[in-house]
């Protein structure tokens, strides 16, 4: 390729870069999954990935923080900071030894979520597989996305079956075999 054709193809501006083109990517494997499958069988091929992603993380977390299991109190900030990490704003709006209720002012995906329920999947199974294999058991109930238009999210984990996460509608995890 010659220098004067290279410099002008590098000179404009197209945005594209690879976080951009991860999220795209991930935003039309969910599409097209969604278009193909169903929206229940896309999110069930996704909770797949979110639950080996989420042992992974869990792992990496525990070694990080030397311990076996992490606390309630850590499952909470760690479900926070694995989201800040990847570039998303989760913060606590409420915690007890039955439930967190997470918020959300913006989502890892950006505007790629947009209409890809499915997407969401990943959190769940992530937030799930990491309270699970740390406190036994958990609940995710994704109450507003903004995959589904809302302005932020709101994300509550049951830490036990209760009356409320029974009526809840959400996704259950239990605690695995570890790998």
């Amino acid at each position: 390729m010659n220098n004067s054709l290279e410099s002008s193809i590098n000179a404009i501006n197209i945005p594209l870069e690879r976080d951009i083109f991860l999220r795209t990517l991930i935003r039309e494997l969910s599409g097209t999954l969604q278009q193909v499958v169903g929206l229940e069988e896309a999110s069930g091929f996704i909770s797949v990935v979110g639950e080996r992603m989420g042992r992974q993380i869990n792992q990496n977390y525990k070694s990080a923080l030397e311990v076996s299991n992490l606390s309630p109190e850590q499952v909470a900030a760690v479900l926070v900071d694995l989201k800040r990490r990847i570039q998303g704003d989760f913060y606590i709006i409420e915690q007890n030894e039955e439930k967190i209720v997470f918020g959300n002012r913006i989502c890892p995906f950006a505007e790629k979520v947009r209409d890809r329920p499915a997407m969401c999947m990943m959190t769940s199974n992530v937030f799930g597989t990491i309270t699970a294999n740390n406190l036994g058991y958990a609940k995710v109930e994704l109450q507003e996305t903004i995959a589904q238009g809302a302005a932020g999210c709101r994300v509550i984990v049951y830490l036990k079956v209760t009356e409320e996460s029974e009526d809840a509608e959400g996704r259950e995890y239990f605690r695995g075999l570890e790998a």
